[in-house]
């Protein structure tokens, strides 16, 4: 029978401790000293205090919990000494059922780790979903983490001990994420659609308008309607905008969402997930025949990232007025003005019909946005959610250093007019600038020489400058700083330059109460509070200048990558993030009663 978390909470320490055996490889001291701290008021509680246990731990008790996990594929299994709990997780993942060259392989795996780290690869190989990775998913992380430095990857090994442990936890507490499990397969089933050329390199990348980018608002669409909404529809601009209607037809709005387009060689979850959270919690309501006192409006944005066109927040954008007109006349790589592509998407590409997408902040309560975190800080805490504080404010330029192209051979060093060497020496300035700062990023993402050639000196390279501060003043002055070294760096070398600012949003500090509601659902849930900052920007930081925003982030996995295939989460944090979207409109409703 499942253990109950009232049965653990009022069983003397030894029976409880019984309860508990096996979650941690031969190493029962964990769970004694996170009984100590009951009563649990969830498992998230529970989970979180084994965390601090195994933290404060010190290395030696944490290495030697790592030395007393099997190796994967190794001699215990074949001797069938596993425990029952890895002998099950390694069955799970086709592990017991190698070919002799899948075997050899991991075997020489194992043994390369071992020499370079002194202890075993340890893996949650039931994955982020429960239900087991395949041996291709494992040979693919031994092989990368293979080269991670010795400290960091202690650290990921005993992350990978938690998630083992958890999910161990779920089975002997008979919970399944089941909400979490449905949001973490409708990703799997939108990152179908992809851009011509990255399925065939196992790439997913969704760019504005494009027939994979169509293809994701059609199913979106489709699948609001059939989890219950009442309207579902795709505006002029592409957005997917569904309404679960109010209790009243005069009721305000909670408007909500996040974007679907992705950048390129992306994740799956960078934007998704808060669009299929909060599907999730209208599917609930639905279920349960529901009514709130409000009406739900989630937007699936058409454009957040800026990858086909230079339109960053373009979804959002056109919600709060700020769409520019100058944007239908942009063309992408191939030629295509956005005007031609709205056309061809069946988009009216009028600004009479984008204009008219603009909301009325007065009839809105506010705007929350669900989002993975995109950073490694919840991964190293081990902690599913994050409070945001703020947004950080950024500015985005397109450049081109322009010096003269040159024979490689014969023109001295002191006479070159070298445009990469410029931009070169521009990047390791701003990654100078920013550091100074501690909290202030610069990065240079795109570099490029146009027709260059291995024996010639550059006589053009063109670039993209990406920076980003907590506030406007810090990111102006940031700014200003490498704007100006820009300036010397061409004076100095006699190259001569071009600079388009291409994006530019305020800092969006979190409206006070819409946090505070964050922080109810999330203390509601038995989860630590950590506050963090965004790096990163979202479609709150538009919303953010016609209504106040405020937004949750959920962990990534694999040091919580973005931006990349890696980006990951597993379903047990996706279920908290639903139960969590579910507990603030829960105090919505009960601030403003019928």
């Amino acid at each position: 029978m499942p253990i109950t978390l009232d049965q653990l909470n009022a069983a003397p320490l030894a029976e409880a401790a019984q309860m508990l055996d096996g979650l941690y490889e031969h190493s029962p001291w964990i769970a004694e000293a996170a009984l100590q701290q009951r009563p649990f008021a969830s498992l998230a509680a529970l989970k979180h205090a084994m965390v601090r246990v195994l933290n404060e731990a010190g290395v030696e008790p944490q290495l030697a919990l790592i030395r007393a996990h099997p190796e994967l594929a190794g001699k215990a299994m074949v001797s069938k000494a596993l425990t029952a709990e890895s002998t099950n997780e390694q069955t799970k993942a086709g592990l017991t059922h190698c070919t002799p060259e899948e075997f050899a392989h991991i075997q020489r795996l194992n043994a390369d780790y071992n020499a370079k780290h002194g202890f075993p690869f340890i893996l949650a190989v039931r994955g982020p979903r429960g239900t087991g990775l395949t041996k291709a998913e494992i040979i693919a992380t031994f092989q990368r983490r293979l080269h991670n430095p010795v400290d960091f990857e202690r650290a990921e090994c005993l992350r990978n001990i938690h998630r083992i442990a958890e999910i161990r936890l779920n089975d002997k507490f008979g919970f399944e994420p089941v909400l979490g499990n449905a949001v973490w397969d409708w990703h799997e089933d939108l990152a179908r659609h992809t851009d011509p050329g990255c399925a065939e390199l196992g790439q997913l990348t969704v760019t504005y308008l494009t027939d994979a980018h169509r293809a994701c608002a059609a199913q979106l669409q489709r699948q609001m309607l059939a989890l219950g909404f009442d309207e579902a529809h795709i505006d002029a601009v592409g957005n997917v905008v569904g309404r679960y209607h109010g209790n009243s037809p005069g009721a305000p709005s909670l408007l909500t969402g996040s974007h679907y387009d992705t950048v390129r060689n992306g994740g799956q979850y960078d934007g998704r997930l808060g669009i299929f959270v909060p599907m999730a919690c209208v599917q609930q309501l639905k279920l349960a025949g529901r009514r709130l006192p409000f009406a739900i409006e989630v937007v699936g944005f058409a454009e957040e990232e800026g990858q086909r066109y230079k339109a960053t927040f373009l979804g959002s954008g056109a919600l709060t007025g700020h769409f520019n007109p100058a944007w239908l006349d942009q063309q992408d790589a191939d030629g295509v003005t956005m005007r031609a592509a709205m056309q061809h998407a069946g988009l009216p590409a009028t600004l009479e019909a984008i204009g008219s997408l603009r909301r009325d902040p007065a009839k809105y309560l506010g705007f929350v946005e669900v989002h993975i975190e995109q950073g490694p800080v919840l991964n190293e805490l081990d902690l599913p959610l994050g409070i945001v504080t703020s947004i950080n404010a950024s500015v985005r330029y397109l450049g081109e250093v322009i010096g003269m192209a040159s024979h490689a051979g014969t023109t001295p060093m002191d006479r070159r007019r070298d445009a990469a060497c410029a931009v070169a020496e521009l990047a390791l300035y701003a990654e100078q600038r920013a550091a100074a700062d501690g909290d202030s990023v610069a990065t240079i993402g795109m570099l490029q020489v146009p027709n260059g050639s291995i024996n010639v000196v550059p006589g053009r390279c063109s670039y993209s400058l990406d920076l980003r501060a907590p506030s406007d003043a810090q990111r102006d002055a940031l700014a200003e700083d490498v704007l100006a070294k820009l300036g010397d760096i061409c004076s100095r070398r006699g190259v001569r330059h071009t600079l388009e600012e291409t994006m530019r949003a305020a800092a969006a500090p979190s409206a006070p109460a819409w946090q505070a509601r964050w922080e109810a659902a999330a203390a509601a849930l038995g989860v630590p509070l950590h506050r963090l900052p965004s790096g990163a920007g979202h479609d709150a930081m538009k919303l953010h200048e016609v209504m106040p925003q405020a937004m949750l982030f959920v962990r990534g996995q694999n040091s919580g990558i973005s931006h990349n295939p890696l980006e990951s989460s597993t379903s047990d944090d996706m279920d908290l993030c639903v139960r969590a979207f579910a507990h603030l409109l829960g105090q919505l409703a009960a601030e403003h009663p019928n």
